[in-house]
């Protein structure tokens, strides 16, 4: 038994010229039928639930029909409701049927034929990618977008820009902005208030942490590299605030969830003021420590971005160069400089750069021993200039024994005659004799 009515099949055989029709292949024939339809119908029912409807539509079974490669059904939309119709063939054997709409012929005839239905489709667009824009028709070109630069913005903007672009009669759309989640806005809010707290440590430590740690930082790096610069900015004369600044600058550099490349040009700054800046702080000589700190970020920040921009070393270098050979800068400038220098290129910039400037720069330090008030900041710059000179020497070489006060007086003589009397002294007076000897020689080949 089959729940297919036999006699369907056999009308329909009849209906293409097949009379006499075999049982058994009217049989095989209504589980076929049986099978077809429960498949289309199972295809059915999984649309219906992905599209979390409880109620089958017609457009379900038409695209049931689609995936299993079978030409669809034509003339029924669901969004249209349909009216059905009853006929009595007898008595306890009603035949609904659907209705067809009555149409006007002439009316369809001269109606407008409607337009064909495109296919749904999706397409990405790539603004931007990591604040870099890409080369696709979609954007914007470098002199498209130096003409809408010219073009006139608000009510009161001058219209003779635009027609110096040769567009006076265009108008301009606002520029997009960069929406933030509220989410996204109330952690930078957070993060900027707890790493300023003075009052709560912990607080501080738990920011810096999130910076160098969370990985969904993406969208607010550039809002963290302009609250750096900002705050370095108008925070000059207060150590901590510029200490922070550095902090936060070197969390985010630690975060290996986050691509930096784009922004590097705009952290330099920052770090650069609090490494040779004029005044840094009310006084004192707490200005030294933030001036390490810097150096070590700088350091950091040439040796990891160095391989994406060819020019940034020689430019922080020649950056901190100007800065140590001008005598009007003051002493903690020089610091810095010398520290700079040798953080962005180690041994051969030092031997390079420092060493053969030394000799004029002991003037500027001879006229800080005579002042009174500059003799710890004298100290501090000898120590940071010894430092930088211990680049130069071969850690793996043996120590040497101690020299006769005779050969003493004369190393100390060609060290005061090669490098200055202040700076040539210091060195003589720390006992290094590999130390001196690479200072005088200028070169470790000569070990």
């Amino acid at each position: 038994m089959t729940l297919w009515g036999q006699d369907t099949v056999k009308d329909v055989a009849e209906s293409v010229g097949i009379l006499n029709l075999n049982k058994d292949v009217n049989q095989a024939l209504c589980r076929d039928v049986e099978y077809r339809i429960s498949q289309v119908l199972q295809e059915a029912l999984k649309l219906m639930k992905h599209a979390r409807r409880t109620i089958l539509w017609s457009q379900d079974i038409s695209q049931a029909l689609r995936l299993l490669d079978i030409e669809p059904l034509y003339g029924y939309e669901s969004t249209r409701p349909l009216k059905y119709g009853e006929a009595s063939l007898g008595p306890g054997q009603p035949l609904f049927y659907v209705e067809d709409e009555e149409v006007d012929f002439e009316k369809l005839i001269n109606a407008p034929l409607p337009k064909v239905p495109r296919e749904v489709s999706f397409t990405a667009h790539w603004l931007a990618v990591e604040g870099v824009q890409p080369s696709i028709p979609q954007n914007p070109t470098s002199n498209e977008a130096r003409n809408l630069e010219l073009l006139p913005k608000g009510p009161n903007a001058n219209p003779a820009l635009a027609a110096m672009s040769g567009a006076d009669n265009t108008t301009t759309k606002a520029q997009v902005k960069h929406i933030l989640s509220k989410e996204l806005q109330l952690y930078f809010e957070k993060v900027c208030a707890s790493v300023l707290d003075e009052s709560q440590p912990e607080y501080r430590t738990a920011g810096l942490a999130s910076l160098k740690e969370d990985p969904g930082l993406h969208q607010l790096v550039p809002y963290f590299v302009q609250f750096v610069a900002e705050k370095v900015t108008h925070n000059l004369s207060d150590l901590f605030v510029l200490t922070q600044m550095m902090l936060v600058t070197e969390a985010l550099t630690r975060n290996a969830k986050l691509n930096l490349t784009p922004y590097v040009a705009s952290m330099i700054p920052p770090v650069l003021t609090c490494l040779t800046g004029r005044n840094l702080g009310s006084g004192g000589l707490e200005h030294f420590s933030l001036r390490d700190l810097a150096a070590s970020l700088l350091g950091h920040l040439c040796g990891k971005y160095s391989k994406y921009s060819h020019n940034l070393k020689p430019r922080v270098a020649r950056s901190c160069l100007k800065t140590f050979l001008d005598p009007k800068k003051p002493l903690g400038s020089h610091y810095g400089a010398v520290l700079g220098l040798k953080a962005v290129g180690g041994a051969e910039v030092v031997r390079q750069l420092v060493l053969p400037n030394l000799k004029a720069f002991d003037e500027l330090l001879q006229e800080g021993v005579q002042e009174g008030g500059k003799k710890e900041e004298v100290q501090k710059m000898l120590d940071a200039i010894t430092n930088a000179l211990g680049t130069l020497v071969d850690d793996d070489l043996p120590m040497m024994n101690g020299h006769s006060e005779e050969s003493a007086a004369e190393q100390r003589s060609k060290l005061i005659d090669k490098i200055g009397e202040v700076i040539g002294g210091h060195i003589a007076d720390l006992g290094h004799s590999q130390l001196a000897k690479v200072v005088l020689e200028g070169d470790l080949a000569a070990f």
